[in-house]
């Protein structure tokens, strides 16, 4: 830990008091020097994607947003060097929006990244009520929000994941596939699209029809299209519109918030080898 000066918001900028933010495995992936894409240049800069917190100081233009209203929000840290693992940090008013009503920090906090993720992933391919789509990686965050989604949208999800996820997966109203090794045993050309968070990669094209979709975790993973396939790569954007559509569904029971685990930012290492094990269900949670 280091300490920073408190940043200021400038126009259309609000600073949050930081109550909750999530690790992820993309960080450990920073962490560790394996991210495919440039990093911000220069020492110390602060990660974290997600915020959950009250807003304590406001900026001239900022909409809506009022002092010490309750937030959740997305940083693309690794654009802006502006991430959320801190006590204080200044964001886009339009990249946040109302926390959901009743729901603990810690749980808020899980919800910006992945559950925009997961409906970016499905507002790229379009899919019409009835449609049909395989989920890998399907108890994890990204893939959890993916079924919630797809189940609120009428569209038929199958899910891949580990023996032990069965009953999440089936929570969600999707047909669970068992994780393995071995061959997917699945017919090509069984889904009308597929979204891949667990990264198993092109292979999973033969499973999608001609013409169909496929939904890779980050842009230098986007295969090449073969028959008329739309191929897509994730690349999470901070909507607070979107955001606030979530938030709804949060509320009304539509989607769950998982939390493996809370730690506080002196145990951030800590935090980190959680995350790195096997199996884990749930988001990783920093608190200052």
């Amino acid at each position: 830990m280091a300490e920073l000066p408190v940043p200021e918001p400038g126009p259309g900028q609000v600073r949050v008091r930081v109550a909750a933010s999530v690790v992820h495995p993309v960080d450990l992936m920073i962490r560790a020097g394996r991210f495919p894409a440039p990093l911000p240049a220069g020492l110390p800069y602060v990660p974290g994607w997600d915020v959950a917190g009250r807003v304590d100081a406001v900026g001239p233009a900022i909409g809506d947003l009022r002092l010490d209203d309750d937030v959740i929000g997305f940083s693309p840290w690794v654009r802006t060097t502006v991430g959320a693992h801190a006590e204080y940090v200044v964001l886009e008013a339009a990249w946040l929006t109302a926390a959901p009503t009743g729901i603990p920090a810690t749980e808020a906090a899980t919800l910006p990244t992945n559950g925009l993720a997961a409906a970016q992933a499905l507002d790229l391919l379009a899919l019409p009520a009835g449609s049909s789509v395989l989920v890998t990686g399907a108890a994890g965050q990204v893939g959890g929000f993916t079924l919630a989604l797809a189940r609120i949208r009428g569209i038929r999800a199958t899910g891949i994941a580990g023996a032990d996820d069965r009953e999440f997966v089936e929570s969600q109203g999707a047909t669970f596939v068992p994780r393995s090794d071995d061959p997917i045993p699945l017919a090509p050309g069984s889904f009308d699209a597929v979204v891949d968070p667990a990264v198993i990669g092109p292979s999973l094209l033969e499973l999608v029809r001609d013409g169909g979709g496929y939904v890779a975790a980050s842009p230098p993973l986007r295969p090449e299209p073969v028959r008329d396939i739309r191929t897509f790569a994730l690349d999470v954007l901070p909507d607070g519109n979107r955001l606030g559509d979530l938030v709804k569904l949060v509320e009304s029971g539509d989607i769950p918030l998982r939390v493996a685990g809370v730690y506080t930012f002196a145990d951030a290492a800590a935090a980190h080898e959680r995350l790195a094990q096997r199996g884990v269900r749930g988001a990783v949670v920093l608190v200052p």
